[in-house]
């Protein structure tokens, strides 16, 4: 029997698909235009495919909002199965209340994150940031320090690794092609920053209780 997903976990499953339906309904470019995270400075005028000039930029709510928006079947395909495979045994460790702060602050430091970079180190490029992999990476650093041993994959590794080593293996992976620039088009500066925030959150926690 497959194992009950916890409230919040499923939750988040059931907005990130209902939205990218609505994505692949026809809304993707209004939606983006919008709601996707896009760089800091002014905004700039940009012609749809529809026709319809609209001045695209920078609004606090896409913050949160480009975390929900994907890019693709294979994109919100990755973040949905791992925010399933994590995200649940995060979820009962954690608790609703916690997890779903734990899930949105690195949501939002994975924005602060790509938002950073993009302004010292590209500050010409103009294009949106989507996706819900700051928030995920979030939950594989949680779950990595909560289960240390447990087994996972990684990648083309055929034989499950103890977390803690698979997760600290795919962010240094993710340091590695983000310095070296080796993937275009993937934020990941973005995700290491969600796994930061993440960890600092962790710490501070274990900090004021023995909880964890």
């Amino acid at each position: 029997m497959m194992q009950r997903i916890p409230p919040v976990t499923r939750a988040l499953l059931i907005a990130n698909i209902a939205i990218f339906v609505l994505q692949m309904a026809g809304g993707d470019a209004t939606i983006i235009a919008h709601f996707a995270l896009w760089p800091l400075g002014p905004h700039q005028l940009a012609r749809m495919d529809n026709g319809v000039v609209m001045a695209l930029g920078f609004e606090p709510w896409q913050l949160i909002t480009y975390s929900f928006l994907h890019g693709g079947v294979p994109h919100i395909a990755f973040n949905m199965l791992a925010l399933w495979m994590f995200g649940g045994a995060v979820e009962e460790a954690f608790g609703a209340r916690r997890y779903t702060l734990f899930y949105f602050a690195c949501v939002l430091g994975a924005a602060l994150a790509q938002l950073a970079t993009i302004a010292v180190f590209s500050p010409q490029d103009f294009y949106p940031t989507l996706g819900a992999s700051g928030g995920v990476f979030g939950l594989l650093l949680a779950y990595a320090v909560l289960y240390p041993q447990a087994k996972v994959f990684f990648f083309l590794i055929p034989i499950p690794i103890p977390a803690r080593i698979a997760v600290v293996g795919y962010m240094a992976l993710e340091l590695y092609l983000g310095v070296t620039g080796t993937q275009a088009g993937v934020a990941h500066f973005a995700h290491l920053g969600g796994a930061v925030v993440g960890f600092g959150l962790i710490q501070y926690w274990r900090s004021r209780s023995r909880r964890f």
